[in-house]
């Protein structure tokens, strides 16, 4: 009796003394192809064309040599990385695929890929220039001053961008191995270097009290202080509503965050589990958000018909969602007239860490206040800011040394 359409077939040639199997099943670019299994033994072929089929009707890809690496990289994206993870994470990872991965190493095939592939390429990323490779300055037009002139600037990527491109090769080939396309990933057999961080990213209690002075003038002074008291991330704290603020219980609730993807604002779910949080609110903040509540209602009442009612606490003074990159036009002036150097907005986060570690709460404590996944997160935050606590620690051994 003939199969029917979709049943796959099987047959003998006699000149190569084998039986094979084929069937139309799922390709890695979302299309169906013709795809043969051989064996001497007839039913080792039925086996492998039914767990070729059933792999196929569950939506995994047959396993085919002839696949690409661009090729499964954009399955991957699209099919496992786009529906699982947050909007900003797969956007991340598309830029690192498009610009790093597909065209150094896109043509490869998937199942010929080795260690020294990889090895190589990370080799000539962190050689290569970006601003040549990428044309930056050839974009600049008339205003021509490096690479395009033959007088390179030997723009290297970062550690931390090389390090973020192989997390992302890693984690696509291994998803690769989950799917039963690879047997092996061989991402994990090469080594990078892991991007540093600068001691003292955090600051003191004398730069945090200044820091406040300077806030206090500016229409986001509340959001400074639970930045700085409570180590919110910038878009947990863009992302806050009034509805999240319970002034009876004194409390406040991480429910969203707020970020810019695909060119649109976005209220997502926090970074972890760990991050949706309820936190307590010290008088300091409770305070400040009060006051902030005042100003925001004066505000409304200039704008008038323009005031858009979105309920976030931290708006435009029109009332409409505040750009995260535009934060730093507030907290450049500040950062600058407290004399905070190059700190950064995020660094708040970390020194509120810095300072609650300092005053001896226990660490569990205050990976549940800033939300970190891990408490080990927490004390490599610390481990990187507490330059001043490493010089006690040894002046205090020479103390004890010298008698």
């Amino acid at each position: 009796m003939k199969a029917a359409n979709g049943d796959g077939s099987i047959y003998y040639r006699e000149s190569k003394d084998r039986w094979f199997g084929a069937a139309y099943v799922l390709q890695a670019d979302g299309t169906t192809a013709r795809k043969e299994v051989s064996s001497k033994d007839r039913d080792v072929v039925v086996q492998k064309l039914r767990k070729m089929q059933t792999d196929s009707d569950q939506g995994i890809p047959a396993e085919a040599t002839n696949w690409q690496l661009a090729a499964f990289l954009r399955y991957w994206l699209d099919n496992i990385v786009k529906p699982e993870k947050k909007p900003k994470t797969y956007q991340g990872y598309d830029v690192v695929a498009r610009v790093h991965l597909i065209p150094d190493l896109g043509k490869k095939k998937l199942h010929k890929l080795t260690g020294a592939d990889v090895r190589l390429f990370m080799k000539r990323l962190r050689n290569t220039c970006l601003c040549c490779k990428h044309g930056y300055d050839e974009r600049r037009g008339d205003k021509k001053r490096c690479c395009a002139i033959d007088q390179c600037c030997e723009r290297r990527p970062s550690d931390r961008l090389v390090e973020q491109v192989h997390a992302v090769l890693r984690n696509a080939l291994q998803a690769a191995v989950r799917e039963e396309v690879l047997q092996r990933n061989v991402a994990k057999l090469v080594q990078v270097q892991g991007a540093s961080y600068d001691t003292n990213r955090g600051a003191t209690e004398e730069q945090a009290r200044l820091l406040l002075e300077e806030a206090k003038p500016t229409r986001l002074y509340a959001l400074y202080v639970l930045a700085l008291y409570m180590g919110l991330r910038r878009g947990e704290l863009l992302g806050l509503k009034w509805e999240d603020i319970d002034s009876v219980e004194k409390t406040l609730e991480i429910r969203r965050t707020l970020q810019r993807v695909d060119g649109a604002l976005r209220a997502v779910p926090p970074k972890t589990k760990k991050s949706k949080r309820i936190v307590p609110l010290i008088k300091a903040c409770l305070e400040a958000l009060e006051s902030h509540k005042k100003q925001q209602a004066t505000e409304r009442q200039l704008a008038g018909a323009k005031w858009v009612e979105t309920g976030y606490v931290f708006t435009t003074e029109v009332g409409t969602p505040i750009e995260p990159d535009n934060l730093r036009r507030t907290w450049y002036p500040i950062r600058s007239a407290a004399g905070l150097g190059e700190m950064r907005l995020h660094d708040l986060r970390h020194s509120c860490v810095t300072l609650l570690l300092r005053l001896k709460v226990p660490p569990h404590i205050v990976q549940a206040i800033v939300g970190h996944a891990d408490v080990q997160v927490t004390m490599a935050v610390y481990a990187h800011a507490s330059l001043e606590d490493q010089r006690k620690a040894l002046e205090q051994l020479e103390e004890m040394v010298a008698g």
